[in-house]
């Protein structure tokens, strides 16, 4: 059965889709951008700082599924240049540092609102 999940703590969809849905005890979170989800804005335009908001959104919406860090499984990391996947890299590292998840790493040529960094999340529940 499907479960749209949602919460205020990240950023609304901007367009047809949700913030996530999970099916079966899997979580699948969209790509998550830089925005702020108290003033709507996007943070300013620097990888550390895009990526520290992207993880604390995707944090948010597992959260809100009663899921961790620990239960997720794969992330794919869009980037508008290849040149921030250090900085990014860095950042990510915080969140994931024991048994990481498989990840995939892609520079693309434009993201939403020309931000620096998008980063979609799958989680498996352990329960």
């Amino acid at each position: 059965m499907k479960k749209i999940i949602s919460t205020k703590n990240a950023p609304g969809a901007i367009g047809p889709y949700s913030q996530a849905v999970e099916a079966n005890g899997t979580l699948y979170i969209s790509g998550q951008i830089p925005m702020n989800p108290e003033t709507g804005k996007l943070v300013e335009e620097d990888i550390t700082i895009q990526t520290e908001q992207v993880m604390k959104n995707i944090e948010a919406i597992l959260q809100e599924a009663g899921y961790t860090f620990k239960d997720v499984v794969k992330s794919t990391c869009l980037l508008s240049t290849m040149e921030n996947f250090g900085k990014m890299n860095e950042v990510y590292a915080k969140y994931y540092n024991e048994n990481p998840p498989a990840r995939a790493a892609f520079a693309v040529k434009t993201l939403p609102l020309n931000v620096l960094v998008e980063i979609e999340t799958i989680a498996v529940s352990n329960n």
